[in-house]
């Protein structure tokens, strides 16, 4: 069995913006925009700013008081997108007088390096380039860097959500060398969810929730990606708890062919490619195609 490294790969491409950024005249950069304090979202920005600095990208966190009114928010957003920053980010989740999608209405889609924009997700279904959402961007890299064709695979999506379970279905549908698969996406509703996972090549778990996948769901020899960031309970830790995925890991242990552990297998990814729509924004606005 193969442990797919998503930190091991986060770290080439990180060189290798670091290397493209050092050979550009003026660097890329980034806006984090935050509202309020949620604590994980303190962490995922912390690591987005660790990032830039790694790569050499210029980054900025623009922090907005939790108690802001949508048109401040909507102009925040309007006035970045036009500056001369090359990349933006509205991070989520917002206090609940905010509507993100109204917010979002208001970032210039050719900055909005989530890929969350209705834009860039129409560019996504109709095949054309645009800025694709980073983590199904990530497990499509992660797959190959390791060699893991999917052309002519049966790719099945465990979940439908905007952010991983769509947008990877439709990575996998595209006409190329890195899609060409047949895809199945299954959700709550789903009628034989085993039947439908046992017949996976590659199987992709986006749902959140702690050990669905068990050993009777997957075939012998298939690749899992599990998405899945499941706190649970653990008293054997000091924090009382620890991060579990959407498969049971070790139980899939020897009858899968590739598996990706939790945490350290995609989450790592989501950030690198994260710049790496950053540096596209910065290459199209450069070449004067955004």
């Amino acid at each position: 069995m193969k442990l797919l490294d998503g930190k091991k790969i986060r770290e080439e491409i990180l060189a290798e913006i670091a290397e493209e950024v050092q050979d550009m005249a003026s660097p890329p950069r980034l806006s984090v925009v935050q509202v309020g304090e949620d604590p994980a979202s303190g962490v995922y920005i912390r690591n987005k700013l660790k990032a830039c600095e790694k790569t050499g990208i210029r980054s900025e966190h623009v922090h907005l008081d939790p108690g802001i009114e949508q048109e401040e928010l909507n102009r925040t957003l309007a006035r970045l997108s036009a500056s001369e920053t090359n990349g933006i980010i509205l991070q989520l989740p917002l206090p609940p007088q905010l509507d993100d999608g109204a917010a979002m209405a208001h970032l210039d889609p050719d900055k909005d390096v989530d890929g969350f924009h209705p834009v860039n997700l129409g560019r996504l279904l109709a095949g054309r380039p645009g800025l694709v959402p980073c983590t199904p961007a990530g497990i499509r890299e992660l797959l190959r860097r390791e060699g893991i064709a999917t052309r002519g695979a049966h790719v099945v999506v465990l979940g439908r959500s905007v952010i991983v379970g769509k947008p990877a279905a439709l990575l996998f549908l595209e006409k190329s060398a890195l899609g060409d698969a047949t895809v199945t996406v299954c959700h709550s509703a789903s009628a034989d969810l085993v039947a439908h996972c046992r017949r996976a090549d590659i199987l992709i778990a986006a749902v959140g929730r702690a050990g669905l996948v068990g050993a009777d769901m997957v075939k012998d020899g298939a690749v899992v990606v599990d998405v899945g960031m499941n706190r649970i309970e653990d008293p054997s830790r000091r924090s009382g708890y620890r991060f579990v995925g959407d498969c049971d890991f070790e139980a899939l242990t020897g009858k899968v062919s590739a598996i990706t552990p939790v945490p350290g297998g995609v989450g790592p990814l989501t950030v690198a490619m994260l710049l790496s729509n950053t540096l596209q924004a910065s290459r199209l606005h450069a070449a004067g195609e955004a």
